[in-house]
């Protein structure tokens, strides 16, 4: 946000004691802790607030983790999940498939080599 590095922080600091002096900077220290005390209470108060008012969602968060996305653990669940036979029973209704001809194909996938 600000791109400061600790070297500036501290020149910073340096300048500010400097500026403020040496009578004034234990009160102005004192505002300072007074003020991140009462920032962190605010922020603590929010996210309570935020977790009362959304409730549980029933979202696994852990599993919508980025870092832990693998497309190829996705498509092979997708692949090898047997579907259910009522779905099964409906897509085949849907597109007009008698629900013997619906029944998954057992093998590898058809490969074409002239297909490009």
């Amino acid at each position: 946000m600000f791109d400061i590095n600790g070297g500036e922080l501290i020149v910073l600091f340096v300048v500010a004691a400097l500026v403020i002096g040496p009578q004034r900077l234990p009160a102005y220290a004192e505002q300072l802790a007074v003020l991140v005390r009462r920032g962190r209470e605010w922020i603590s108060q929010a996210r309570t607030r935020l977790d009362e008012e959304t409730g549980d969602l029933g979202v696994d968060w852990e599993a919508l983790d980025p870092r832990k996305y693998d497309p190829r653990r996705i498509v092979r669940d997708a692949l090898l999940d047997e579907p259910s036979t009522a779905r099964r029973a409906a897509a085949s209704a849907v597109v007009g498939i008698p629900p013997a001809a619906s029944a998954p194909l057992v093998g590898p996938a058809p490969y074409d080599d002239e297909a490009t």
